[in-house]
């Protein structure tokens, strides 16, 4: 099922995709996804850089309020992450975000990434958690409607 999602990972989304990152769940209440630490993500230390962490938080949650907002043009105005847990080299994470408020104009989203234990698909540790805020109420480019049209066919709407 992972190498099905790939493809539309890409499509989705270039920069996580290139991270390795694979989105597993795209709705207007909650988008999911995972990423297993390699090097490309590691500071020299073999730890997850933060930047990734950020990357992903703000990446799922302008997802979710490109969909929540009705497919309306978005834009990140603040991003705040705490960094509690180090997520090692070869270490599975998890990412979950999901909205505290979904306006017309302004969205809020919550983001938690999770250490993931392999064998049993069972969270085990808070990695980082960021609250995303995006202006959410201007028009869309017309050039978007095919990308539009492909998050619809993905997602869970």
């Amino acid at each position: 099922m992972v190498g099905e999602k790939a493809p539309i990972t890409a499509k989705l989304d270039r920069t996580l995709h290139a991270l390795g990152f694979q989105y597993d769940l795209v709705s207007p209440e909650r988008i999911a996804g995972h990423l297993k630490v390699t090097e490309t993500c590691c500071q020299p230390f073999n730890v997850l850089n933060g930047g990734v962490s950020a990357l992903m938080a703000e990446s799922l949650a302008s997802m979710g309020a490109y969909i929540a907002s009705g497919f309306k043009r978005v834009a990140g105005v603040q991003l705040a992450t705490n960094h509690l847990r180090a997520a090692l080299l070869g270490d599975f994470l998890e990412a979950d975000a999901r909205p505290v408020h979904a306006g017309k104009t302004i969205q809020v989203w919550e983001v938690h990434i999770w250490k993931i234990d392999p064998s049993t698909a069972e969270k085990k540790t808070l990695v980082s958690t960021s609250r995303v805020t995006l202006l959410s109420n201007r028009q869309a480019p017309n050039d978007l409607k095919d990308y539009e049209q492909m998050i619809k066919s993905f997602a869970k709407l």
